[in-house]
């Protein structure tokens, strides 16, 4: 888990670490968000830090494929794909201070707030440290970050890809140890999933009891003789009660908004002059503003019937 370094923070910066499985929809969010926020009047600018990325929307300002590209590891080494993966993440960590730091200083003549696009592969969120001590030495440059995990909404469709979700957030919520927001991405879809879902769209986004969800499982013949695990599972994330939702359709600006409320938040970014203009947007940063109908017509009506 990072620990917070002892910072002094002048001119602070700000970052959002873009994350989640690969098809979670990361590039296509970047790209959105950079067009939202630039509207908003922030000086932000795109950092890609996958070296597979070859579809991007946008044009980064800092770009990892210019030092090592995926490509040329599977090349050269002949590794697959997920171990050439690994090898331009130890190669970007190896050569921070003497060619990433360097490139994101220039950046910052013209940017205080950056969207980093990440790798995909969730391995090294769980598993490897070394983007933790990537994102660690970017806190200690003086960048305010908080993690914004994209996670494909279909999941929920299913209770056994609904565990393995939760699992996944809170392992990478804890071995992060950043500020987090946990994003069910393409909510715009959920309609298509909607006869599958078995409970109402906020017990997937506030990760409401469980049991209920147990129950599910054992519905599936495949995952009866796994109830022991599924219950330790989910015992644990109750335990730790960190994990919950929110909702994005990334084309939509009403919900861009809204996650951008939750995000300023967790990341204390300060608003520039003029950029709230209307006092119900402002109400509507605050924890607890909002009556239930209203949080209800804004997060859940737009995405289900």
């Amino acid at each position: 888990m990072l620990q917070t370094p002892a910072v002094t923070f002048v001119n602070p910066r700000y970052g959002q670490l873009v994350i989640g499985p690969p098809g979670s929809g990361k590039t296509t969010y970047c790209h959105n968000a950079y067009n939202f926020y630039k509207e908003l009047g922030r000086d932000i600018g795109v950092i890609n830090l996958d070296p597979a990325n070859e579809n991007m929307e946008y044009t980064p300002i800092v770009d990892v494929m210019q030092l090592i590209t995926v490509e040329d590891v599977m090349e050269q080494y002949h590794l697959g794909p997920n171990g050439s993966l690994m090898y331009c993440v130890e190669y970007l960590e190896a050569h921070l201070e003497d060619w990433f730091l360097p490139e994101l200083r220039k950046a910052n003549a013209t940017c205080n707030y950056f969207l980093f696009d990440c790798p995909g592969q969730v391995e090294l969120y769980t598993h490897h440290t070394a983007m933790a001590n990537i994102f660690e030495r970017l806190q200690k440059e003086g960048y305010h970050l908080v993690t914004i995990n994209l996670i494909d909404s279909h999941y929920c469709s299913e209770p056994t890809k609904f565990v393995s979700t939760l699992l996944l957030a809170l392992n990478m919520m804890l071995r992060m140890g950043l500020p987090h927001v946990n994003v069910l991405s393409k909510a715009d879809l959920l309609r298509k999933h909607e006869s599958k879902l078995q409970f109402n769209l906020d017990f997937y986004t506030d990760v409401l009891d469980l049991k209920y969800l147990l129950e599910s499982l054992d519905d599936t013949p495949s995952m009866k003789k796994y109830r022991k695990l599924n219950e330790a599972i989910c015992s644990m994330v109750e335990d730790y009660a960190l994990v919950s939702f929110q909702l994005l359709n990334a084309r939509s600006k009403a919900s861009m908004l809204r996650l951008r409320n939750h995000i300023d938040k967790a990341n204390g970014y300060i608003y520039k002059a003029g950029e709230e203009t209307a006092v119900n947007s402002l109400l509507a940063c605050a924890v607890g503003a909002e009556a239930e109908a209203m949080r209800q017509g804004h997060d859940i009506d737009p995405y289900v019937t």
